[in-house]
């Protein structure tokens, strides 16, 4: 999805809840004009910004990202490129990979962050476990208190429940995938 598709989409969602821009920006925990930007399609919200204001209509960022997918399609066995859904930003590339299944039990995230990317200035939460592999470059990731550097080759698994983000600090894009149950992000 485009900047905006995501603002109408958005905007259709918080139509739909009856609530104004304010009222979303207070449950979302973000700014009014924050909402405002990303409904008129003039910013690229960060992934924990979407995700605060998609919580708020009781959807996950997969759920939102396949809407139209899920009403147009039936299930698939072979997910080409052109089918994968781009959840991400300009800067951080995550590509859901996505059959048109309503009760998936598993997200899986093809993704990469160009050099001096993040997942957003705040940490992300949500339920669930993830696990994911560097496949090139390397990544930061603050997981909790802590942080770790990952390098291509090696893997993670963590408890999304607690605060986490990742960062390219390298002059390099990095290359990840990664899998998360249940699919809430």
């Amino acid at each position: 999805m485009d900047n905006v598709t995501i603002g109408q989409t958005i905007a259709q969602l918080r139509k739909e809840k009856k609530l104004s821009q304010r009222i979303l920006a207070e449950q979302a925990g973000i700014t009014h004009s924050a909402i405002s930007s990303i409904e008129n399609g003039k910013v690229s919200p960060s992934v924990s910004s979407l995700q605060k204001i998609v919580n708020v209509f009781s959807l996950s960022l997969s759920e939102f990202f396949t809407l139209e997918i899920q009403q147009e399609s039936n299930e698939k066995v072979i997910i080409t490129h052109t089918d994968l859904v781009e959840i991400g930003n300009d800067s951080v590339s995550m590509k859901l990979v996505c059959n048109g299944k309503k009760s998936r039990q598993m997200g899986f995230l093809i993704e990469q962050y160009s050099p001096h990317s993040n997942t957003g200035l705040k940490s992300i939460e949500h339920d669930g476990e993830e696990a994911g592999t560097v496949l090139e470059g390397e990544i930061e990731l603050n997981y909790g208190e802590d942080t770790y550097i990952i390098k291509a080759g090696e893997s993670y698994l963590i408890d999304t429940s607690i605060p986490h983000k990742f960062t390219n600090y390298s002059d390099k894009p990095c290359k990840m995938i990664s899998a998360h149950t249940p699919p809430t992000f």
